[in-house]
């Protein structure tokens, strides 16, 4: 949270009756290389490209198989998608913690970077909001 009051970053966070923490994510403004993106990604951009990284999207085991991880991707992506009509943001990157994670995000159209195997990129003019 020290992020979140220092403005390097926003959390957002699903919470049940009772104030526990079911699911939270949290995102910031950053750049990625142009080594490190994928081809639709540094297409026709500056070097570094600007990007809204995702990080940490988490949910608690205990609600795991009810599509909340899903849920919290989407409202993710809606909101990297309304800062990008409003500033330069070519796409949202994550880095996966680990495969079962990337597969998650491949699901949702995320691409590999180049240079890193769990790095991965969503070009934001390509969704469907």
């Amino acid at each position: 949270m020290n992020n979140q009051l220092t403005g390097a970053s926003r959390t957002f966070v699903v919470v049940d009756e009772e104030n526990r923490v079911l699911a939270f994510y949290a995102m910031a403004a950053g750049a990625v290389s142009q080594q490190w993106a994928t081809s639709s990604v540094r297409r026709n951009m500056p070097d570094p490209v600007p990007v809204m990284v995702l990080g940490r999207l988490a949910v608690d085991r205990r609600t795991q198989g009810l599509k909340l991880g899903a849920a919290m991707l989407q409202d993710a992506v809606s909101r990297a998608i309304a800062v990008s009509q409003n500033t330069g943001v070519r796409a949202l990157l994550v880095h996966a913690l680990h495969e079962h994670a990337k597969q998650f995000y491949e699901h949702y159209g995320f691409q590999e970077s180049p240079q890193h195997p769990m790095t991965l990129m969503l070009r934001l003019n390509t969704v469907k909001a």
